[in-house]
């Protein structure tokens, strides 16, 4: 073989393995990387609604660079556990309640106190203002990452046993909770007592008598067919439920600064979606479980439940001070 024609092999094969390696870079850019969504809550609920609109806007941002895949109905764990998922890098995203947040972030405490908010606007303006993205920066120290708060609604109490008027009318139940400090600290002020158990194992739980009701906005009684199990609805409006949508750390720090961009402004178009989804559900949502044979309890003295649970803010302060709970109860909203 003389040497020219070694070099024309050479060049032949370097140019073969460069249109190979081109050829494979295009094709790993225009493969979508998929993200694992995972919640509690069924793929009809405001939660599904919110990851729907998330996925939209992100492959609208990215140009299809991401696509989502949504796990809906606890098929990734409780709420906890796959927060804790998120914290090891087995799940990308979570969109849960507040209700195990603190667990991992006690600084969250604070919104789980009861009658903390007077009504959504409040809720709203405080959780998309200064003192929200304070608590969403909180999450990274704590293996988290916080994009928007999202919404639950107000919660409700729902029991088999009897209408719930007063605090007096539910003593003595047994009540399924979110596993939080805060709620449980609540109902054992009103004599109730509280169950803590993760939303899979809810319906069940009703179905055969392991509790006597539960806790809940109106958008997760009726998605959730909670109405099923469950014949009285009173409408105590006792604690306002954020939700908020979380990032694993791992998968975030493998973004670049204009993706995290895009999963931004996609979390806070999810957020707009879940919240405009329970604001529906929350005038029309009452009239649905009415047609569904359950009885509403309407007139509500909420002084009377204030009165009952302020002893619980006790709970709060006495750990975490007073600071967060003053600038929110002095907030302009």
């Amino acid at each position: 073989m003389t040497k020219r024609f070694a070099r024309n092999a050479l060049h032949a094969a370097v140019a073969g393995v460069s249109t190979l390696a081109l050829a494979a870079t295009s094709l790993g850019a225009l493969a979508a990387q998929s993200v694992t969504v995972g919640h509690t809550t069924s793929d009809s609920s405001h939660y599904s609604e919110g990851i729907d609109a998330f996925a939209a806007k992100l492959e609208e941002l990215s140009g299809g660079e991401f696509t989502v895949e949504e796990h809906p109905s606890g098929a990734l764990g409780g709420e906890r556990a796959m927060i804790e998922g998120l914290q090891i890098g087995t799940i990308d995203m979570v969109v849960t309640s507040t209700g195990p947040l603190g667990n991992f972030v006690p600084q969250t405490y604070v919104l789980d106190l009861p009658f903390l908010f007077e009504d959504y606007d409040q809720a709203r303006c405080v959780l998309d203002g200064e003192i929200g993205q304070e608590l969403l920066d909180q999450m990274g120290e704590h293996e988290l990452v916080g994009l928007a708060w999202t919404e639950n609604g107000f919660r409700h109490l729902t029991n088999s046993q009897r209408d719930v008027q007063t605090p007096e009318d539910a003593k003595g139940l047994k009540i399924r909770t979110m596993e939080n400090e805060m709620h449980m600290a609540a109902f054992r002020e009103m004599d109730v007592h509280p169950t803590p158990m993760a939303f899979p194992e809810l319906f069940t739980a009703l179905q055969q008598g392991t509790v006597d009701g539960q806790e809940n906005p109106i958008s997760v009684i009726l998605t959730g067919n909670l109405w099923e199990v469950q014949d009285r609805l009173s409408l105590t409006g006792h604690v306002y439920s954020p939700a908020i949508m979380l990032a694993s750390p791992i998968m975030w720090d493998g973004l670049s600064d204009e993706e995290k961009g895009w999963f931004r402004e996609a979390a806070r178009a999810g957020a707009e979606a879940t919240r405009a989804m329970v604001s529906r559900l929350e005038t029309e949502g009452v009239e649905e479980l009415k047609e569904k044979g359950m009885t509403v309890v309407e007139d509500i003295d909420k002084s009377q439940f204030q009165e009952a649970v302020e002893p619980s803010y006790k709970v709060f302060t006495d750990e975490y001070g007073s600071e967060m709970l003053d600038r929110i109860r002095n907030s302009s909203c």
